[in-house]
């Protein structure tokens, strides 16, 4: 297992939550209204949830789960694994489909729903985090 990379992509990960952080607006009025912002948060949380998945991959990789056919998939074997839980596949699902609108604008960006995810659902990636490292202490 490569626990080096991994906790390499969880310092990604807190970098990029950190900056994001720093940059939130309080309230949705200035989310929507101040589109550098709005736009600078869109990316920094892209880049949060593709630092999630590539932990995901390298886990994969690693324990050789199989070529997932999609991320959805590959989140699947880790549950089936134990290495994540039902709510947090769920969780992970969700991000992905956040960053597959952000990347590639399947539909028009909700604002709300962004502002949601950055001002109430941070934690979730720290509860990926909790997760994995649980796991990788297991893996001596």
């Amino acid at each position: 297992m490569d626990k080096k990379r991994i906790l390499s992509k969880f310092e990604e990960m807190k970098k990029y939550l950190e900056e994001l952080d720093e940059i939130k607006p309080s309230d949705f009025d200035e989310y929507k209204n101040l589109i550098e912002k709005k736009r600078a948060c869109e990316r920094l949380l892209q880049m949060i949830i593709e630092s999630v998945i590539d932990v995901c991959n390298i886990i994969t990789s690693d324990l050789r789960l199989g070529i997932p056919a999609d991320e959805e998939d590959m989140f699947s074997k880790l549950e089936k694994k134990a290495i994540i839980t039902k709510d947090t596949k769920k969780i992970l699902t969700n991000m992905k489909g956040m960053r597959n609108v952000l990347v590639h604008k399947y539909e028009i960006i909700k604002d709300e729903l962004v502002f949601e995810v950055i001002s109430e659902k941070l934690s979730d990636f720290e509860k990926f985090k909790t997760e994995i490292l649980k796991f990788l202490k297991g893996k001596k």
